[in-house]
């Protein structure tokens, strides 16, 4: 097996850090190599890398040593600009100093011509990680799970819409399940197949919109999961590219419509699979119970929540069902090996903070010993609107799970989002405005 190939199903931190390690020899020699480029990606608070890209021989050192990104990486809006200096964000913020970031070479993936990408973790001089970078979120709540001697496996579904560069959908109608129509998709797909052949799909399929397809990963340590959920985007936005096509991972492509970020989430413990009710169940009752609270993180954007309100399988209403897509979580697989479905975040969602705020409430769960309400039973609602969102941050329950910090850090991009908003002339206002004359 190649310490690079994506293993599937659950791994301890632990396990992880162990084939890191084996990992990296091999990658030194591949990076020493004359012609060898190295694309060091940091997870940003946005559903998208930082990069740095490092060339031979230079490259192979940063292995051992680690390599700096500015500070701000992770206090930015979307335009790279920096959020107001408060609170917890003046260390990101101050200096504009850099943080070594220390390369997982059990993340490494071949890009092609000589490239491999690496994710890595952030941290600050002094050694200690860098508490906002989504990384580092996972990684304690992955820890605190463990605590209760279990590991999840995780399994993540991202739909994207492939446009022309005019903005017009692949194909003129929904195209779910569909061979049939999806013509206009071959050449993509053949080199996009090509160009993640190395991340492990497990299936692919047109959506029920147009131009829409998922390409889905199989289920594996949770660390895993979310850098390559980020990895098969930016492979899916150069490969679009190369075919002067837009790859749209907007959580509502327009009213009406859905991309989601689903995640499958499984607990084992040493003794194999945890059932249902019992373990799974508490967990469940725990991400019911605080879903509304983290609607911020499941919804981070003015356009989730576009989804939220008009897509039909993109529920608001909080309850779970046996094999029900139509329920806000789901509950599916084999008796022996239940998985949980969450259909709670859109695309644009950052993958690393929707899993690592599932895992804190859930383990809250577990360590109350909730139980969740009957299957198809209500029990509240996501926000309905960024402000709602922005209120329930303020109210406190997101510090309780995932620290202050965070929870500072997310209410001031909200914010920011909705400053944007609010400074924007859309066409929408030109439409109605119109209609006013």
């Amino acid at each position: 097996m190649s310490p690079f190939e994506r293993p599937v199903g659950p791994r301890s931190l632990a396990v992880r850090a162990e084939a890191g390690a084996a990992a990296a020899g091999v990658l030194r020699r591949v990076l020493a190599e004359d012609g060898a480029r190295l694309l060091l990606l940091v997870p940003d608070p946005h559903a998208r890398f930082a990069a740095v890209e490092l060339a031979a021989p230079f490259a192979a050192e940063v292995l051992t040593s680690g390599y700096g990104v500015c500070s701000y990486v992770f206090a930015w809006t979307p335009e790279r600009e920096p959020l107001p200096e408060t609170g917890p964000l003046k260390p990101y913020l101050g200096g504009f100093g850099d943080l070594p970031v220390r390369l997982d070479a059990a993340t490494a993936f071949p890009l092609g011509d000589r490239t491999w990408a690496v994710v890595g973790d952030a941290e600050f001089p002094s050694g200690t990680p860098a508490g906002l970078a989504p990384r580092t979120v996972l990684r304690d709540q992955l820890a605190r799970l463990e605590e209760h001697g279990l590991v999840p496996s995780i399994g993540i579904e991202h739909e994207v819409v492939f446009r022309t560069a005019e903005g017009v959908p692949l194909t003129g109608h929904g195209v779910d399940y569909a061979l049939g129509g999806t013509e206009s998709l071959t050449p993509l797909l053949a080199d996009l197949r090509s160009a993640a052949a190395g991340l492990g799909v497990e299936s692919a399929r047109a959506e029920c919109h147009p131009g829409q397809y998922e390409v889905v990963l199989r289920h594996r340590d949770a660390l895993a999961a979310c850098d390559d959920a980020l990895l098969l985007q930016l492979v899916t936005r150069r490969v679009a590219a190369r075919h002067d096509l837009r790859a749209d991972y907007l959580a509502a492509p327009e009213p009406g419509q859905g991309n989601s970020c689903h995640v499958h989430l499984s607990l084992s413990t040493s003794d194999g699979p945890a059932g249902f009710p019992f373990v799974l169940g508490s967990f469940l009752a725990g991400v019911l119970r605080d879903a509304r609270a983290l609607s911020a993180i499941l919804a981070p954007t003015w356009n989730s929540y576009v989804r939220l309100r008009t897509a039909p399988f993109s529920p608001r209403d909080l309850r779970w069902g046996p094999d029900d897509r139509t329920a806000a979580v789901r509950l599916c697989g084999p008796s022996s090996a239940p998985r949980l479905e969450f259909r709670f975040a859109g695309a644009d969602a950052q993958p690393h903070l929707v899993v690592a705020a599932l895992l804190a409430a859930g383990t809250a769960g577990l360590a109350e010993r909730l139980t969740p309400p009957d299957a198809g039973t209500p029990c509240g609602q996501l926000a309905g609107s960024p402000w709602e969102a922005l209120e329930l941050l303020e109210e406190g329950r997101v510090a309780d799970l995932l620290g202050e910090d965070v929870a500072a850090q997310q209410a001031a991009l909200l914010r920011e989002e909705l400053d944007a908003g609010l400074a924007a002339v859309t066409d929408l206002q030109r439409r109605r405005g119109a209609l006013r004359s």
